[in-house]
């Protein structure tokens, strides 16, 4: 199983990113997004369910976060608008293949982090 995060940068205060994660290997399974800021631990972003129904954001990110995924192509997304310079953070996406949870602990498998940087 493998995934990969890539699409982050550096871009303004208010700007806009789309973080893609390509999975492979692994199928029917909740995709979730986390950051890590220096000094700070991994924190739950967004995830979203297999079929694409049932997405959850944390009140952080919602109303400027979007989530969306491709099945097709195994690909989730992660459209990222109105963006603070506290978002700046690596991005990391994962899979859990059985439960649709926010829990950093119950994800099985995870990409390597693309780094956002925002600035003010």
């Amino acid at each position: 199983v493998q995934l990969q995060a890539f699409g982050g940068g550096l871009v303004q205060a208010g700007g806009s990113l789309r973080l893609s994660c390509a999975a492979s290997g692994v199928s029917s399974y909740t995709m979730g997004w986390f950051r890590q800021a220096p000094g700070k631990e991994r924190e739950f972003v967004a995830a979203i369910s297999w079929s694409g129904g049932s997405t959850d954001y944390a009140d952080s990110v919602k109303g400027r976060f979007t989530l969306s995924r491709d099945n097709a192509k195994n690909t989730g997304y992660l459209q990222m608008n109105s963006l603070k310079p506290e978002d700046t953070a690596v991005y990391y996406c994962a899979a859990d293949r059985v439960r649709f949870v926010r829990a950093r602990d119950e994800y099985d498998y995870w990409g390597q982090g693309t780094q956002v940087t925002v600035s003010s």
